[in-house]
């Protein structure tokens, strides 16, 4: 399990990266949501995995923390993914924006193709 999430969170990182720097706006905005996520994963991967662990302690009875996920990092994910949403939408709005005033997406100072 922890190759696979080790493998998602290195492809999904390496894709960003090669996409943030591609010469059009609409590819750079792909490549940040793509690390976002790479990002999402790897904070949740901090949190423990547990496979077959109960999620709540049963009652009555004292539970060991060691066998339970950390429910921080997945508060701090959720959040950052409305975040991340939200900024995703903005800058799709700004790209919009941008395209119909010069209409193209070029990132100025490139050409496009290098």
């Amino acid at each position: 399990m922890e190759l696979i999430l080790a493998l998602g969170i290195g492809v999904l990182a390496g894709s960003g990266v090669w996409l943030l720097l591609r010469p059009r706006t609409f590819q750079v905005i792909i490549g940040l949501s793509l690390l976002s996520y790479a990002v999402n994963l790897f904070i949740v991967a901090m949190g423990r995995l547990k496979l077959g662990a109960p999620p709540l302690l049963e009652h009555g009875t004292a539970g060991d923390p060691a066998n339970y996920a950390d429910p921080v990092p997945q508060a701090l994910v959720l959040t950052a993914i409305v975040i991340g949403f939200a900024t995703t939408a903005l800058f799709l709005v700004v790209l919009l924006a941008s395209r119909g005033l010069t209409g193209t997406d070029h990132v100025e100072g490139r050409e496009p193709g290098s």
